[in-house]
């Protein structure tokens, strides 16, 4: 399974699945991010965490962890 958080740096991924419960799966969901939509990655922190992505049209920070439960392709 490739996640969000295995992404190279100018790559875009398509989310698949999103997995996580409850209120972290919904702010997620809240950010943009849900099945089928597209996410470049645009850039890393210097330690590598968090990663700055583009969703729908905006950038957005995310965690390594919240990264870590989008499944892409």
């Amino acid at each position: 399974m490739k996640t969000l958080k295995d992404a190279k740096i100018g790559s875009t991924v398509k989310v698949v699945k999103l997995h996580g419960e409850g209120a972290i799966k919904r702010r997620i969901m809240d950010m943009g991010i849900t099945k089928g939509v597209e996410i470049y990655v645009r850039k890393a922190a210097p330690l590598g965490d968090p990663i700055e992505v583009m969703v729908r049209g905006y950038e957005l920070s995310l965690r390594k962890a919240d990264a870590e439960m989008i499944e892409t392709e």
